[in-house]
């Protein structure tokens, strides 16, 4: 019977060394999963890392652009404003004195009175003369 109990006891601990290396073969699986997970984690990490730092280049790059366009613009504007100038100076420059105008203009010399009111009678008469035609003219049309 001791023999039996030998053989039992020996079957026993062959079992439970076979448990141990299965539970140790587990935890060291666990922990390989464990590591590749890490590590996983780790490369998405740095892959945001490397988007996050691609896309503020991209915005540096972009911001850089504008700069630049608005810097372009500025100049255009100014340039443009110098000839504006530079083309009103030299109208300036070319219109003739307002005195001078004024001085060899026609400016029909003021008229006396007695020239105004000859005047005055002829532009009257003009239009009685005138008046006189058109009321002929609807008599004219009436009778008809």
């Amino acid at each position: 019977e001791e023999g039996k109990e030998r053989k039992k006891e020996g079957r026993n601990k062959e079992e439970e060394v076979k448990e141990e290396e299965s539970e140790e073969k587990e935890e060291e699986e666990v922990k390989e999963e464990e590591s590749e997970e890490k590590e996983e984690e780790e490369e998405v990490k740095e892959e945001e890392e490397e988007e996050v730092v691609k896309e503020e280049k991209e915005e540096e790059e972009e911001e850089v652009v504008v700069k630049q366009e608005e810097s372009e613009e500025k100049e255009q504007e100014e340039e443009e404003e110098v000839k504006q100038e530079e083309s009103e100076e030299k109208e300036e420059e070319e219109a003739p004195d307002p005195c001078e105008v004024i001085k060899n203009s026609s400016i029909s010399p003021r008229l006396s009175g007695q020239e105004e009111e000859e005047k005055g009678r002829e532009n009257g008469e003009e239009r009685r003369r005138e008046r006189r035609e058109k009321g002929k003219e609807k008599v004219g049309e009436k009778t008809k």
